[in-house]
C-alpha cells in the first residue's frame, strides 16, 4: 500500500453488514480506524467486533446514525473531529428505496426519499466534513449497481437514485478538482446480501443458478477490495469515474451465452 492507512479515519455509512462491513474490514486490515454507521437496530455489534478482532484490525466505532438526519451527521462528525484531524476516506454505502411492483407504486415522494437516502448522503457528508474538519476527505466513494443500465426487478427508484449518484460523482469531481479529492462510484453485479433478497425475493439466487448464472454474483470482499484499491494511493489518477466490478460478465451473461450453452443447460 502506497497510502499508509494506519491510524487514519475511515467513515463507512451502512457499515455493519454486507458490502459496508467487508469494506470496513478491508480498511481495518490496513490499520485504519473505521467508523461504521447503521440504523434501525440492524447491527449485531458483538459480531462486528469479533470480525474485526479476527482480522487483526483495530476495533471499529459503531454508531447508530440516520444518514438523512442532519443532527446525526453533525454529532458524528464533531465526535470524530475530536480524535482525528481529517477523514481520509468516506464511503457512502446506504441505499434505501421503495420496492416497486407496478406503475401504480410510482409516487414522487417515494422517489425523492430514495434519492435522499441513496444518492444525496455522498454530497451532504462531503460538504459537512469540509465544514467540520476544514478539509474534504481525501477519498470519496459511492456505491452503485447495474440498475441504471439494466432491468432489475422491483428496482425502479433505487436505480433512478443510483443514476443521480453517478451523475453527481462526475460533477463533484469537476467542482473538487483543485481540492485534491478523488471521488468515484463503484458499481457491482449482484451481491448475495439481505438487501438483494429483500428486493428480488429469496428464491432469486436459486433461480439464477438453474441457468448457470451464479457467475453473475460478486462477493462483498471483491467490491471492498476495489474500494480499498481506489483509496490506496496507487490509483490517484482515477477520479470522477464509475468503476464496474463484474469480472467481465457484463459482456457475455446474456441470451446469446445461454444459446451457446443450451445443451449443457438442457434448454
Amino acid at each position: 500500500m502506497l497510502n499508509d492507512l494506519r491510524g487514519k479515519s475511515v467513515l463507512v455509512t451502512g457499515g455493519t453488514m454486507g458490502i459496508g462491513l467487508a469494506t470496513g474490514l478491508a480498511f481495518g486490515r490496513q490499520g485504519a480506524r473505521c467508523t461504521l454507521t447503521h440504523k434501525w437496530g440492524t447491527a449485531d455489534e458483538g459480531e462486528v467486533l469479533r470480525a474485526f478482532a479476527e482480522a487483526g484490525a483495530p476495533p471499529p466505532r459503531i454508531v447508530n446514525a440516520d444518514v438523512c438526519v442532519q443532527e446525526d451527521m453533525v454529532a458524528l462528525l464533531e465526535q470524530l473531529h475530536r480524535e482525528h484531524e481529517r477523514i481520509e476516506a468516506f464511503i457512502s454505502n446506504v441505499s434505501v428505496g421503495l420496492v416497486v411492483k407496478g406503475l401504480e407504486d410510482y409516487e414522487k415522494r417515494s422517489l425523492l426519499q430514495s434519492i435522499e437516502y441513496s444518492a444525496w448522503p455522498m454530497v451532504a457528508y462531503t460538504q459537512r466534513i469540509r465544514e467540520v474538519f476544514g478539509h474534504y476527505p481525501r477519498y470519496v466513494i459511492g456505491l452503485s449497481s447495474g440498475g441504471p443500465d439494466a432491468f432489475y426487478k422491483n428496482y425502479d427508484f433505487v436505480a433512478a437514485s443510483k443514476a443521480v449518484m453517478e451523475t453527481l460523482c462526475r460533477y463533484m469531481n469537476y467542482r473538487l478538482y483543485d481540492e485534491g479529492v478523488r471521488i468515484n462510484v463503484v458499481r457491482s453485479r449482484l451481491v448475495r446480501t439481505e438487501s438483494l433478497r429483500a428486493t428480488f425475493g429469496r428464491d432469486f439466487e436459486q433461480f439464477a443458478e438453474r441457468f448457470n448464472m451464479k457467475r453473475q454474483f460478486i462477493s462483498c470482499e471483491e467490491v471492498a477490495n476495489t474500494i480499498l484499491a481506489l483509496c490506496s494511493g496507487l490509483m490517484d489518477g482515477v477520479s470522477g469515474q464509475v468503476i464496474m466490478v463484474d469480472r467481465g460478465t457484463a459482456f457475455f451473461d446474456n441470451l446469446m451465452r445461454l444459446y451457446e450453452e443450451r445443451d449443457e443447460l438442457d434448454l
